[in-house]
């Protein structure tokens, strides 16, 4: 009798493969995703770094300024990345990408996630105090229940 296998992503099987750490310039943020980086350290995952632009209401207004000042923190985030790994090259060697685009942050993450498989999502606490009472992008994925979600201080 043969057994026949279907050959299908299972998620967390051995360890994470990927593991996706958004940032947005923030100090919490950018702890997430040094906490991500030893975790893709420890696992030989992929660190996938995204940065969603935000895509502001009054953006229309503002015209070319807000874009270029998202493409310039995402230029910033990308800088601080490479410096960062090229101190501890040779003892602490993560493979990792940087992705970004405009959107939702929330919805970006989650995009992010699905379209690699993501099998954790680290991401920092919020900063901004109104996100108490209108949930924090943090909580959003906490509650989709999607991956298991970890939310550095």
């Amino acid at each position: 009798m043969t057994e026949q296998h279907s050959h299908r992503f299972e998620r967390g099987t051995d360890g994470p493969k990927v593991i996706v750490a958004g940032v947005d310039g923030s100090d919490s943020s950018l702890r997430a995703a040094a906490y991500a980086g030893g975790l893709a350290r420890r696992q030989g995952a992929l660190l996938a770094v995204v940065y969603v632009q935000p895509v502001l209401a009054g953006g229309a207004t503002l015209g070319a300024s807000v874009a270029e000042t998202t493409d310039e923190i995402a230029e910033e985030l990308v800088a601080q990345i490479r410096e960062a790994t090229e101190r501890v090259k040779g003892i602490f060697d993560v493979r990792w990408e940087f992705h970004t685009f405009r959107g939702d942050p929330y919805s970006g993450l989650v995009r992010t996630a699905d379209e690699l498989k993501a099998d954790a999502v680290v991401v920092g606490a919020s900063e901004q105090a109104g996100h108490r009472f209108v949930g924090s992008v943090a909580v959003r994925l906490v509650k989709s229940g999607r991956w298991p979600v970890t939310v550095v201080p």
